[in-house]
């Protein structure tokens, strides 16, 4: 059996201000952020996960938060020296920082080029300033621009920019203008999403005003239009990329791949052969404060059950649209696909998977439809 590809993940859990849509685990600024304890912090985290991985390569690492751009161009040298001590990292690999517009200094950007970080992920969100300030931005659409020219002039070949639609107080021409700003800019990759409401965030309790069902679809068929017509090719369900930039870590996590997540409240999904295949899942303590203190915990460590494996494996390959070979979900499950020929025939009689030939040659896709009812279609795995 081959080897899982395995990732990087380091979380830094600090921001600014914490935007009231994110559920992610993100904590205000109360003063300086400890950035020396933290970054040791994590290489203690790190030390005690490298017996779980056997000194197996890493294929991608990504920075993400929170907002990483707040620690310092030595604070990334540092870390990263430390890093590539401990860790095979492979050949050309895709390292990517999370940035936000608000904390952007030219001076941090070309020290996180120097120290090998090659792909930036910016948080844009609009390019309409009264949208990120009922988005509790701390940036202004200007600041975005200049967050961008700011990272080519510090020499970043690839820049994703985040931008969101459905937002209050949206229409059509809205979320094009967005778009079209963004594409203007000529940024390799696009992640272009739906704003949600998500549990544990301010706008879930003080729900604002978004646009129907109906008008999200419009914008969301135009936008894709606007994208294909621009050279962004859709290659998951919110991932667009010119030829060549897909982002490796994010495929990584869609195909089911393994990944290893330091920092707070970092999750991580990882398979050993024993010698059938057993995929562990485990986490680190949430609270910053805890985390200084106890990095070392595992918390919620289980290993995955049947059924667990079968959700989360399609929740993350039906989000592709090339989808999955049978092959990949025998390899990475360790499960028989043939355990699944009922629920399938009914996902295809529903039409949210397309037919295809079940010898294994032919990629399982979901339609058009199966992407746009994605819930729907997971609900029959579950």
């Amino acid at each position: 059996m081959s080897e899982i590809p395995l990732s990087l993940y380091v979380h830094f859990p600090w921001c600014i201000q914490k935007c009231p849509y994110c559920d992610f685990n993100s904590h205000a600024i109360k003063g300086s952020i400890p950035e020396k304890n933290y970054l040791d912090a994590l290489l203690a985290d790190l030390n005690g996960d490298l017996p779980l991985i056997s000194g197996r390569p890493i294929s991608s690492l990504f920075f993400g938060g929170g907002t990483p751009s707040l620690i310092s161009g030595a604070g990334m040298d540092y870390f990263l020296t430390q890093l590539d001590q401990k860790l095979t990292l492979i050949p050309d690999i895709e390292i990517t920082l999370e940035a936000n517009p608000g904390t952007v200094d030219s001076d941090h950007f070309a020290h996180y080029k120097k120290v090998g970080i090659n792909r930036l992920s910016i948080g844009v969100q609009s390019f309409r300033d009264q949208q990120l300030k009922e988005l509790g931005r701390i940036h202004s659409a200007d600041e975005a621009i200049k967050a961008f020219s700011i990272a080519r002039e510090s020499g970043f070949e690839n820049i994703n920019l985040d931008l969101m639609f459905g937002l209050p107080g949206d229409d059509a021409e809205g979320s094009l203008f967005d778009l079209e700003q963004a594409i203007k800019l000529k940024p390799e990759h696009i992640s272009w999403y739906q704003l949600t409401m998500e549990p544990n965030t301010l706008f879930y309790r003080q729900r604002p005003v978004l646009p129907g069902d109906d008008l999200i679809w419009q914008f969301q068929d135009a936008g894709q239009s606007l994208l294909k017509g621009s050279g962004y090719q859709q290659y998951e369900i919110s991932a667009y990329a010119c030829e060549g930039f897909n982002c490796q870590h994010n495929l990584n996590y869609w195909k089911f791949g393994d990944y290893l997540g330091i920092g707070a409240g970092a999750h991580s999904k990882i398979s050993y052969y024993k010698p059938d295949i057993e995929i562990e899942r485990f986490s680190k303590p949430r609270h910053p404060k805890q985390y200084l203190i106890e990095s070392d915990l595992y918390i919620d460590r289980r290993n995955l059950s049947k059924d667990d494996l079968i959700l989360e494996f399609m929740m993350n390959a039906l989000r592709l649209n090339d989808g999955f070979l049978i092959e990949e979900f025998e390899m990475k499950t360790g499960l028989k696909f043939s355990e699944l020929d009922q629920t399938m025939e009914v996902a295809r009689k529903r039409k949210l998977i397309q037919p295809s030939m079940m010898d294994g040659q032919q990629p399982i896709r979901p339609t058009e439809k199966g992407l746009r009812f994605l819930n729907d279609l997971l609900e029959i795995f579950s």
